[in-house]
């Protein structure tokens, strides 16, 4: 063994979940009488007997008869092993609601952990104001269990049916985030968070402990995360489980976290233990905000948090048929499957289902009895009613400046160059001038390097850390900032997530190709909005909004790892309900597009556009016409006015439709009796039916733009199957030839790589050429010369490493209203 080298040996007894409650809060004098804690224990098994509820029955909800084969759900589905520790928590939260009159939130991390949750907003009420069929006596009992992982019914997570919620939990990693978005602007928020010790295995929920070093105890709330060791996942172990205090609390301590820790079984040790810890720590809470605010200095403290340890599946049977249940992994999903087939396990439910007393709980009615109802707070301050849970409750429209006057200036289309982003950046500082509270931007790290720069003159970065000298130097950072810049797309995204289902408004910026990073996050996110549409109760949140930039066509630089515009193709699966993607030709268009988009509710908005200088197309009149028709035809680039068209030439996307119009224009100079119709694409859905997508136009509009018997050439931004794809059945589509981003890439100028995806504007007026039948040979030279241009382009690129000037600085040949 290298002398290094060193064994970690963990002592399994100090770890484990059984036993009195151990904690770092020492218990000197119990915060609980013998008849809280009476009343606690008896809440408590009142939420876990509707847990089990939820998971077993369709009838006999208070058992009030022997339990029957015909009580048992056909299909038991569900997740028992986290509802234990969640119940619990709430449960002690609760008191400390009613004592200190907090405003609290509840975000559950574990996986299917739906049943802890789900309980107490029944319990206190909530469940049956929002669900009205769903009361407080044995009927409704009935009916909410049955509903429970049940067709018609509602899911094992805590989905967008369950009040209070704004993370369902349908993948792990971003509860944490979710829970930093929700109290970022919200001063008073306390956001309990329960991790569940699988979920702290993901890559995600690691980068997101670091949200401490964004947080403001001035003007923000803050998070209060309980990590639930239970000690398994579905079927192994879990990491931070198996490591010893010393190993947890250093890696902790390392995040910038205080751990304190309630370990143990025992129930009435325990709830002593977790009055006493979680009452600690909101008092550590309120000591810093309190601190930061009468100084108005705002600092970054070691914010607490909990390590709470119970055994798996706590209170379940310790064994089945001489099989560990309860502190194993068998007691993560349903801990007793076939309860259905075997007598033995049916009786073993019902006596374990009995063992909480119900009949002592629920009363005569089938309510939870006055005593323990008086437990829970009342109004907005139950954690499942509270607004902040359903955000667009607070959400207000953002002050919104004039978009139009930061339309460029002196413009000459098709021929003044500029950048894109330039003028959308002095309309999003203002946005953030306007909105100091309810608008954040987000990215990670790219802010800058998007040109997005002039923001900083209203918001600079969030930063809580340490502050050299030299960050005086245009680092823009402060603790009182909006823009939001972490490197992990996970986080940020999860931050805007948070932030805007918490009732406020945002946008991400972020490099395209590595956007894919967070498509998962993304696709969770527009499942939540589809289904948000379909519960009546729950209010319209701003659209989550995300500009890409560094795109594909200008990723020459850093070569085929960065060239991907695949992103489109993960939105385009989404539901149509809820997704909208807009590629503006230039910058007067993506301000129109970025008004629209911050305006919109309950969508997820793309927006695709490059962040270098570029041609600029349309005044600021006919960008705003152009963007309200998300397609039309550009009089000025054709010239079949009158006529019918030869070719159609079509584009989507800046530099495809600037590689478009310089193909038209080379058709028009050399084949000047050709008929070219020249139509752009802003909205990408407007390709599709109007019967499958809201943005969708009809055949008889398509025929009107594409025509149904001509050539269609289409240059598009990314990968050339999903046009097909959109436009599949459209009249004509046999005349539909699209080029795109064909997965060729390298160090490349930016033309060498148009050419390499066949997107250039020889290849284009090659292949428009060789579509129109009337040409048949009589173009053959010029088909030829337009060949040996491109080879001289590519010539030129491989030996001077620069594209030729008559590409680079390319301007439209032809009087602009004028044919």
């Amino acid at each position: 063994m290298p002398p290094s080298a060193v064994d970690v040996d963990v002592d399994t007894k100090s770890i484990s979940a059984y036993g009195l409650a151990r904690s770092t809060v020492k218990v000197e004098k119990p915060p609980l009488d013998p008849e809280e804690i009476r009343k606690t224990d008896e809440y408590f098994c009142a939420s876990l007997y509707l847990c089990l509820g939820m998971l077993y029955l369709r009838d006999n909800p208070l058992l009030r008869e022997p339990l029957k084969r015909e009580h048992i759900k056909s299909r038991v589905l569900g997740h028992w092993g986290s509802d234990a520790g969640q119940s619990f928590t709430w449960i002690h939260m609760n008191r400390l609601i009613k004592k200190y009159n907090l405003d609290a939130l509840f975000v559950s991390g574990p996986g299917h952990g739906a049943p802890g949750i789900l309980s107490h907003s029944y319990l206190e009420g909530v469940y049956s104001e929002v669900y009205p069929d769903k009361t407080e006596c044995e009927t409704g009992m009935q009916r909410f269990f049955k509903s429970f992982s049940f067709p018609g019914g509602i899911g094992s997570h805590a989905t967008p049916e369950t009040p209070g919620s704004i993370h369902e939990g349908g993948e792990l990693g971003y509860s944490i985030s979710h829970a930093f978005g929700s109290v970022f602007d919200h001063p008073d928020l306390i956001t309990l968070t329960m991790v569940g010790d699988g979920e702290a295995e993901t890559g995600p929920l690691a980068t997101s402990w670091h949200s401490t070093k964004f947080l403001n105890p001035i003007t923000d709330g803050a998070v209060l995360p309980v990590l639930h060791l239970n000690g398994y996942k579905i079927n192994n172990p879990t990491l931070l489980a198996r490591i010893s205090h010393e190993e947890l609390t250093s890696l902790f301590i390392g995040y910038g976290w205080t751990p304190y820790f309630v370990e143990g079984s025992d129930r009435e040790s325990m709830h002593q233990a977790m009055a006493a810890t979680l009452e600690h720590c909101v008092l550590e809470i309120k000591g810093i905000q309190k601190r930061a605010r009468e100084s108005k200095k705002a600092f970054r403290p070691r914010w607490p948090m909990i390590v709470l340890r119970t055994p798996k599946g706590w209170t379940a049977p310790k064994d089945v048929d001489g099989k560990r249940l309860e502190g194993f992994w068998r007691a993560h999903q349903v801990p007793i499957t076939d309860v259905s087939t075997n007598p033995e396990h049916l009786k073993l439910l019902e006596s374990w289902m009995k063992s909480y007393h119900p009949e002592k709980l629920f009363g005569k009615e089938g309510k939870l009895i006055p005593e323990l109802k008086a437990l829970a707070p009342t109004g907005n301050f139950r954690m499942s009613a509270n607004p902040v849970g359903n955000g667009g409750l607070l959400r207000k429209p953002l002050d919104l400046p004039d978009f139009r006057d930061y339309a460029a200036s002196n413009l000459e289309p098709g021929i003044t160059y500029l950048g894109n982003m330039s003028n959308v950046a002095k309309f999003l500082r203002d946005v953030i001038a306007k909105n100091p509270t309810s608008f954040r931007l987000f990215g990670p790290d790219e802010t800058e390097s998007n040109k997005l720069g002039e923001i900083y003159k209203a918001g600079k970065k969030v930063w809580l850390g340490a502050y050299f000298d030299e960050d005086k130097d245009g680092g823009n950072l402060a603790m009182d900032g909006r823009v939001m810049e972490m490197l992990s797309e996970h986080t940020i995204e999860g931050w805007l997530e948070g932030y805007i289902l918490s009732g406020r408004h945002g946008l991400l910026n972020s490099y395209e190709p590595f956007i894919h990073i967070i498509d998962s996050m993304v696709n969770q996110h527009c499942k939540w909005l589809e289904k948000c549409l379909e519960v009546e109760w729950r209010a319209k949140v701003a659209s989550l909004n995300i500009l890409l930039t560094a795109t594909v066509w200008r990723q020459d630089h850093n070569g085929f790892t960065h060239q991907d515009p695949g992103f489109l193709d993960v939105v385009c699966n989404k539901s149509p309900e809820v997704v909208r993607i807009y590629l503006p030709p230039d910058g007067n268009s993506l301000l129109s597009v970025t008004n629209h988009c911050l305006r919109s509710v309950n969508y997820v908005n793309v927006i695709v556009a490059d962040k270098q200088e570029h041609i600029q197309f349309l005044n600021l009149e006919e960008a705003i016409e152009h963007c309200t028709k998300g397609v039309g035809i550009w009089d000025w680039a054709s010239n079949d006015q009158g006529e019918d068209p030869d070719v159609v030439m079509a584009s989507c996307g800046d530099v495809a439709t600037h590689e478009a119009l310089a193909a038209t224009a080379l058709l028009r100079e050399y084949l000047p009796n050709l008929k070219v119709r020249f139509v752009n694409v802003v909205d990408l859905f407007r390709l599709i039916s109007e019967t499958q997508h809201p943005h969708g136009m009809s055949d008889r509009q398509w025929k009107a733009l594409f025509t149904d018997d001509k050539p269609i050439i289409f240059n598009f931004h990314s990968y050339p199957f999903l046009v097909h794809r959109m436009s599949y059945k459209r009249p004509g589509q046999k005349n539909l030839h699209v080029r795109g981003y064909r997965e060729k890439g390298n160090i490349d100028t930016p033309f060498e790589l148009a050419i390499r995806n066949q997107a250039d504007r020889y290849s284009l007026a090659i292949e428009a050429i060789d579509r129109v039948p009337s040409l048949h040979n009589k173009a053959s030279s010029i088909r030829e010369k337009f060949m040996n241009l491109r080879i001289q382009a590519q010539t030129s690129a491989f030996e001077n490493g620069i594209d030729a000037e008559e590409i680079r600085n390319w301007k439209w040949p032809f009087p602009k209203h004028t044919n």
